[in-house]
């Protein structure tokens, strides 16, 4: 007997708890099953005892790292618009900037975290700054992907109708570049995680990269891998909330895409 299509959506809806349910009864059974130490590879039930008795500690460097993580994503959101719409409007400049961006986004921003601690010394400001050098690129390549592939037909009708370029590129373009927007939301958050993280495991004494150091160094391998939970489970949220916005924002662009 056939599904309907709403007892499939149902099932995508819930696909994702049920996959991480069943990982982490496998985990558990694994662990349990081959007496695996937890000072190796600690269960899913220690992970989950010691999250409890480590709690305020947690979300004491868990706030730190949300905080910082959300002042270095909004520094990105900010310059990865400005530079996505020059890029995308003009021929000279996506020809000029595009490919030093590309090159500088392959270098390893780790790498920065020193640097940025010789100028700006131990603390927040090098978390926020890698936060921002590592998600403000897929910004800026949505942003600018979604004005470079605006129809030359188009702009042509506009401008015979007496549309300047700039009336193009903010009444139509943007709009139309608000799916890649969102979707560059979705991806740079989470790199802004992973660039808070690590910059905190160098250069801090609070958050959750600090933690997670504090907590190896310690023998402590089921803090540690609460504090991985933690970031997780907060980067999941983010990705959430900004796909909640998209649909309830760009609903014209999904039921465009379903149509064709």
């Amino acid at each position: 007997m056939s599904m309907t299509s709403k007892q499939r959506k149902n099932i995508e809806r819930f696909s994702p708890l049920l996959l991480l349910i069943a990982i982490i009864v496998v985990w558990e059974v694994i662990t349990a099953g081959f007496g695996v130490s937890e000072f190796i590879f600690p269960s899913p039930s220690r992970i989950w005892e010691q999250t409890l008795e480590h709690k305020t500690t947690i979300l004491g460097h868990a706030w730190r790292t949300y905080w910082v993580t959300m002042a270095g994503f909004g520094l990105a959101i900010v310059v990865g618009v400005l530079l996505g719409f020059l890029i995308g409007s003009s021929r000279l400049a996506y020809a000029a900037v595009y490919p030093l961006m590309t090159a500088f986004n392959a270098l390893p921003k780790a790498a920065f975290v020193p640097i940025l601690v010789v100028w700006f010394g131990i603390g927040v400001g090098p978390a926020i700054l890698t936060a921002f050098l590592i998600s403000f690129f897929p910004i800026m390549v949505n942003i600018a992907t979604g004005l470079a592939t605006l129809e030359p037909e188009l702009e042509d009708v506009l401008r015979v109708l007496g549309a300047k370029r700039w009336d193009v590129l903010t009444k139509v373009g943007l709009p139309r570049s608000m799916p890649y927007f969102f979707g560059s939301l979705k991806v740079a958050i989470t790199l802004a995680f992973v660039g808070t993280t690590v910059s905190e495991m160098t250069a801090s004494n609070e958050g959750i990269g600090y933690l997670l150091i504090s907590a190896g160094s310690s023998m402590q391998m089921g803090l540690a891998f609460s504090g991985l939970l933690v970031v997780g489970v907060m980067a999941m949220a983010m990705y959430e909330l900004f796909s909640f916005v998209e649909k309830h924002t760009t609903g014209w662009a999904h039921r465009g895409s379903q149509n064709a």
